[in-house]
């Protein structure tokens, strides 16, 4: 193809091939049963059904004075991080998946069936998971670091384990994660200092008496402070389960796959909802559906 002609996410194709394929087989030499199912863990941490909770819980935080920072930079990291990602870079980079891409080679393929078959509805770069995982636990490192807590050094280890799921899943080039980290790390810290600015304004204002924490002083004085840390917990924990236990069964060949055969057979989920409806009786992925239906 004509190098003018190309898209970006081609030319990163081209550029990364050699680094993402060797990464590739780093990641599909170890597979196996328990780090597939180790991999399926750690995703989740970047799945929009444990992100979007999370922004919930984040808004909560903002009523309680003493959590108020954290509510407000989750919020603010993970809304640039999302633009950033969906609106802006994927389809400006317009980078195919590699489960799409890679059909011809044997060694990829049964990885891919081997790591479950998994799919998704978008483009490949940067990764979303990555980026969501890498947003907030950057910003929770951010704001812990800030109360010299050391448990702040929990959020990017498993930000980075989230990261490596991603290709070890074989849905992203190792590249695609590299960039969702960027864009994480960058929002993060965005999300930081424009928490920071909101701080003060609610500093200077009668806003900083808004503290829902006097509802719950009782409870509080009864328990040494240590009840809002153990609700916060069991918050976390069930949000996460919320959005484990649905992942367990996702993939394989219950997956309902897109339509589309004409470049490659795509492998993309295909999107069942109201928003994206049949078109000749066949369902397509967002990406395949926008292009059949001509919906910007």
């Amino acid at each position: 193809m004509n190098p003018i002609l190309m898209t970006l996410g081609e030319s990163i194709d081209s550029i990364f091939y050699s680094f993402d394929m060797w990464v590739f087989h780093f990641f599909g030499s170890m597979q196996n049963d328990f780090l597939t199912y180790v991999a399926k863990f750690f995703t989740t941490f970047g799945d929009e059904a444990f992100t979007i909770p999370i922004v919930i819980l984040g808004i909560v935080l903002c009523f309680f004075k003493r959590t108020r920072k954290y509510g407000f930079t989750l919020i603010f990291a993970i809304a640039v991080g999302t633009i950033v990602t969906n609106v802006v870079v994927k389809p400006a980079v317009l980078r195919i998946r590699p489960y799409n891409t890679l059909q011809d080679d044997a060694q990829y393929w049964a990885w891919y069936i081997g790591a479950g078959a998994l799919s998704e509805g978008d483009y490949s770069f940067p990764s979303g998971h990555t980026t969501a995982a890498t947003e907030t636990a950057i910003a929770l490192f951010l704001c812990f670091r800030q109360d010299k807590k050391k448990i702040a050094w929990l959020f990017p280890a498993i930000a980075l384990c989230t990261a490596g799921s991603r290709v070890y899943l074989m849905v992203h080039y190792a590249s695609d994660v590299l960039g969702g980290i960027i864009v994480g790390v960058l929002a993060a810290i965005i999300g930081y200092y424009l928490m920071k600015l909101v701080m003060i304004l609610f500093d200077k204002t009668k806003l900083g008496n808004i503290d829902a924490g006097k509802l719950f002083k009782k409870i509080t004085e009864k328990s040494n402070g240590k009840a809002a840390p153990v609700v916060l917990v069991i918050v976390a924990v069930g949000i996460f389960l919320y959005a484990f236990i649905p992942s367990l069964s996702e993939g394989g060949e219950d997956t309902v796959r897109c339509a589309y055969d004409g470049d490659y057979d795509c492998y993309n989920a295909a999107r069942l909802d109201d928003d994206y409806p049949a078109i000749d009786g066949e369902r397509y992925c967002k990406i395949h559906w926008k292009e059949l239906s001509g919906v910007e």
